[in-house]
Order: structure tokens, then C-alpha cells, then sequence
């Protein structure tokens, strides 16, 4: 009987099922084997203690090494598996999923695992705990093949077969010359196809791109996105091949930068999590909130400065939200518009230029029709439900219709020119930019609205 392939995916029930199918364990284990090992880690917090213990003796620490790397908190599995299955599981990992897994371990188990782990990955633990988080050593594994440029087409097959036991990551193989500084890449179709005869450096692609471990992980985004290889290899400042960077790491780093600039364009320092406490919390909002309300008493105290307007003409109070609400909304869409072209470190003077005209326009031809549209809307309503006569309710539609054709051309513009300019002088943009846009075209929108309110309507019309 075949199976259907493109049922809906139950996978996770399916496996519950199956551990407790009562089957043999050698049957529980083949079955298993059809499953992806992420969807066998989800199944384990559907199953009780003695279930997951059964499981984790079934399938022996090798394989539990690839399921545990996968649990989102695994803090709970790990004392139920005991110190010493533990080990050998961490030994197992590869090593950047053994620090991972570290970091959510507690300190006095920590201790306790060093002196029974082995040596090896005790190494490379040290070695990616040794670069700061923001750094691009921090991301590396050491899970890859890496040959000899003096080897014969033959050995060099053999050296590949030799060490695929150990090491996974085998569609690119690195090569390293006697003194075990990086050569090049030699693709894994490449080496298999290859005759006995030729020589192996006719193989390596001696341009092959590389990273540096002290590189920033920001700054090479773009930099690996454009090569779009499976891996790429890690120098430190000797050549020497000290780790790969996978494409999971690649994806797990974007998102973590996306995390990060998103937190940033709120105003925090960092992305925060369920697990951080209320103090943390508080000492990456404080400082940029501390700032916003300074100036949001500088916008309060503009205000009152037109507080003669909004005595001699009340109405105007009721549409000074929808002013700042669509000064606020544009400038926040070139903001992140900006940042965005950012990223881009080859961006020149001219296309910086480009981009400031470009967001320019769109807030003229939007502030233009919201305008047109506020007048023409606003104008019926004030006439119908406010008391003023025709005319007088379309002169302050157009009031409020002119402001916010202004207002959403110069929020467009502070959007854009401040990210640039936090840039040019070296600050993150995305910090510096996020909270203070809201504040800035906050106090552009009330001087445009209420100083046309009071030059049109009350200096000019004399409207009361």
C-alpha cells in the first residue's frame, strides 16, 4: 500500500503514536526514520517523562544530538537525561549547536560537564565562545571537509570518504596547503567526476570567497547573501581555516539582524525575549524614552504657543490628530524605506541623492491627493454637522488639507535625511532614527497645522 505523499502533514501526532504503538524498539526506531528530526523534537512535549526517557535510550545519543538541537527550550529534557547522557550527547553536536545548547544550560551542570566531555569539543566550544555575539565567529561550526592541495585525485577521495564520517557538510570541500593556510573550494560533483589522472589543483577554485572571524555579522550580510554558496569558509588573521558558515547559519544570522533592527526602530538596544527580566527590560527602554520625553515637551510647548488659535477657532483641535497620525505614518514608511537602501554599504552620494528626491516625490503626489480628498470630505462634514457655512467650512478643510500636503512632504524628508545623516557621522541609524522620526514630525505636523491655521484663517480670512 503506498503512502500519501501530500496529505496534510501530521507529523508530530504521528510520532506520539508511534512511541507509544508498543512495537519493538528496533520497529519504534526504523519507523522514526521516516520523520525529519525537527518534528521528532516537537513530538517530546506531548509526551510524559517515561515516554521521552524510553525514546532518548532508543535512540542513542548520536541521534538525540540532531533532535535536541532543534527544541526551542530544552531546559527540561536536560535534567531529565542525566549528566553523563548529557555528555555524551554534546559530544555528539556539532559545536555551534553545542553552545547554543550551553547557553540554556545552568552554571553547576556547566562546571560538572567539563570534566567528562571530550577535549575536542571542549576546543571548539572555547573557540566560538572566544568572538563576541556580533562577530562572526560566533556563528561558525567546525563541522566540514578540509584536504591537502598536494593530493592525488585518488587521495583526495579517499581523505573526503575518511573524514564524511565525521563531518556532514560535504557539497564543498576546502583546501588547505602545508602550512595549512586556506587555498581554495573544490565543488563535491567536481571531485566525483574527476579522472584518476588529472590533477587535483585543476579542481580548486582559488578565488573562492572567505570571511574573517572578527568580521561584524551586519556588516557581511549582504557580502554572503550575494554569493549565495552552501557554505562559506572562516579565516582568522594567520589564513588558517578555523569553521564554516553554513546556509542555516546564514538564515538563523538575517534573522536575528531583522530581530535586531526591529527592536532597534522601537528604540531598544536589543530584540527581547519572554525570558528577559523586567530590569533588563527597563534599562534598554529608559534612555530613549528619558529623550522622547524631553521632547515631547518641546512639542507640548509648541502647542501652547498657538493656544490663541485653538481659543478663537475650537474646531481646528478636532483634526490635529489626523494631521500628526499621517505625518507620522509617512515619514515612518520612509524610514524604513531608507534604512533598508542602508545595508547597501556601495551606496554612493548620487544614489543617496536619488533616494532623497524619490521619497520627496511620493510625499508630494500622496500629501497632494490626502490633501485634495481631506479638503473636499472634511469641507461636507464641518458644513453638515459643525454649524459653518459653506464657504467657512471649506476654508478650513483647506486649511487642513494644506497642512497635511506639507506635513507629509517634509515628514517624508526628515525620514529620509535623518537616517542618512546618523549614517554619515557613524551612528546606526536604525537606533538613532526609529523613535526619533515619531517625535520630530510630531512637532512638524503642529507648527505646519496650527501656524497655517493661524495665518489663513484667523490673520487672513478673520474667521471666528
Amino acid at each position: 500500500m503506498k503512502k500519501e505523499v501530500l496529505k496534510e502533514p501530521i507529523y508530530v501526532e504521528e510520532i506520539v503514536d508511534i512511541i507509544r504503538s508498543g512495537l519493538s524498539n528496533e520497529e519504534i526506531k526504523e519507523k522514526l526514520n521516516d520523520y525529519h528530526d525537527n518534528d521528532i523534537a516537537q513530538s517530546l512535549e506531548l509526551l510524559n517523562k517515561s515516554e521521552r526517557l524510553h525514546l532518548y535510550n532508543i535512540l542513542g545519543s548520536e541521534w538525540m544530538s540532531e533532535i535536541i538541537s532543534y527544541v526551542e527550550d530544552p531546559d527540561d529534557y536536560i535534567k531529565e537525561l542525566g549528566i553523563y547522557k548529557l555528555a555524551e550527547i554534546i559530544n555528539e553536536m556539532d559545536a555551534d549547536d553545542a553552545v547554543d545548547l550551553l547557553e540554556d544550560i545552568d552554571e553547576n551542570v556547566k562546571v560538572k560537564l567539563r570534566s567528562i566531555l571530550d577535549e575536542d569539543v571542549q576546543a571548539d566550544i572555547r573557540l566560538i565562545n572566544s568572538y563576541d555575539d556580533d562577530e562572526i565567529g560566533s556563528l561558525i561550526t567546525t563541522n566540514f571537509i578540509c584536504i591537502k592541495d598536494n593530493l592525488t585525485i585518488r587521495q583526495a577521495m579517499h581523505e573526503l570518504i575518511q573524514q564524511a564520517g565525521e563531518n556532514d557538510n560535504i557539497a564543498t570541500i576546502y583546501v588547505v596547503d602545508e602550512e595549512d593556510r586556506f587555498c581554495g573550494a573544490i565543488d563535491l560533483k567536481d571531485l566525483i567526476i574527476a579522472r584518476a589522472g588529472m590533477a587535483l589543483e585543476s579542481l580548486i577554485s582559488y578565488s573562492y570567497p572567505y570571511l574573517r572571524d572578527h568580521e561584524k555579522i551586519s556588516e557581511s550580510i549582504e557580502k554572503i547573501k550575494d554569493y549565495a554558496e552552501d557554505s562559506l569558509p572562516v579565516l582568522n588573521s594567520e589564513n588558517k581555516i578555523i569553521g564554516i558558515l553554513t546556509a542555516q547559519d546564514v538564515i538563523e544570522a538575517v534573522d536575528d539582524e531583522l530581530g535586531e533592527d526591529y527592536a532597534k526602530l522601537a528604540g531598544l538596544s536589543a530584540e527581547e525575549d519572554l525570558q528577559e527580566s523586567t530590569k533588563d527590560s527597563m534599562k534598554k527602554r529608559l534612555p530613549w524614552l528619558i529623550i522622547l520625553l524631553f521632547l515631547g515637551m518641546l512639542v507640548s510647548s509648541v502647542v501652547g504657543v498657538f493656544e490663541d488659535v485653538v481659543a478663537i477657532l475650537p474646531i481646528v483641535i478636532c483634526f490635529q490628530s489626523l494631521v500628526l497620525d499621517m505625518a507620522g505614518n509617512v515619514g515612518t514608511q520612509s524610514l524604513a524605506v531608507t534604512i533598508r537602501v542602508l545595508m547597501d554599504e556601495n551606496l554612493s552620494a548620487k544614489d543617496k541623492l536619488h533616494l532623497t528626491f524619490k521619497e520627496a516625490k511620493v510625499g508630494f503626489s500622496s500629501g497632494l491627493l490626502l490633501g485634495m480628498l481631506a479638503l473636499v470630505f472634511l469641507g461636507v462634514y464641518i458644513y453638515l454637522f459643525k454649524g459653518y457655512s459653506l464657504g467657512h467650512a471649506f476654508l478650513i478643510s483647506g486649511c487642513v488639507g494644506a497642512s497635511l500636503f506639507l506635513a507629509m512632504i517634509i515628514s517624508s524628508l526628515v525620514g529620509t535625511l535623518i537616517p542618512l545623516f546618523f549614517n554619515k557621522i557613524k551612528i546606526d541609524p536604525a537606533v538613532a532614527s526609529g523613535p526619533l522620526i515619531t517625535t520630530v514630525n510630531d512637532l512638524v505636523a503642529v507648527v505646519t497645522y496650527y501656524g497655517l491655521a493661524w495665518i489663513l484663517l484667523i490673520e487672513i480670512m478673520h474667521i471666528v
